[in-house]
């Protein structure tokens, strides 16, 4: 099923999508990988705030290549979403929601989507091209220092993902292998 998604990803709205449906996200998304969440994890451990509000978040797994002229953002292709695994059930746990990227999610990031309603979209590898043309504008918000792995708020027109695990832990991966 296609659904037009306006983010925030309430929980609601997170717990109605199934994996398989097709969804277009309009609305601000967050991009970090491994190194972001180590540091986003660690200043949760020190009891620290986020650079951003995970409330309801969006985080896209992405390390985009720097923007040419006239571009806001250079290729945004999703990342192998495994590396996140180690992070992902501290960041749901403090109300981040969905997770965009590519590849297998571990049983405990499965867990946590139960517990906390959070859903894992799919995005296209290798279309990193075509999908920064969905991305209308880049902030810079923390971790300068890690340059193409820098917490970024981007602004995304139509985005389109397809839900790989839903919040019931419903797994399109494992339901094609049955196939």
């Amino acid at each position: 099923m296609k659904k037009n998604i306006t983010l925030p990803l309430t929980e609601e709205t997170a717990r109605s999508l199934r994996a398989g449906d097709e969804v277009y996200l309009t609305g601000y998304v967050y991009t970090s990988r491994d190194a972001g969440h180590k540091r986003m994890c660690e200043a949760l451990a020190r009891g620290e705030k986020l650079p951003f509000d995970p409330m309801d978040s969006v985080i896209y797994y992405v390390g985009p290549s720097p923007a040419k002229p006239g571009q806001v953002i250079g290729s945004a292709g999703p990342t192998t979403s495994g590396r996140m695994d180690a992070y992902a059930p501290m960041m749901m746990s403090v109300g981040a929601r969905g997770m965009i990227g590519k590849g297998a999610r571990s049983q405990e990031v499965i867990d946590a989507m139960k517990e906390y309603g959070g859903v894992y979209f799919g995005a296209i590898g290798g279309a990193g091209a075509l999908l920064a043309k969905c991305i209308k504008s880049a902030e810079l918000i923390a971790y300068e220092d890690l340059q193409s792995e820098a917490l970024r708020k981007l602004y995304v027109e139509d985005f389109p993902v397809t839900v790989i695990i839903d919040s019931l832990g419903n797994n399109l991966y494992d339901r094609n292998r049955r196939i």
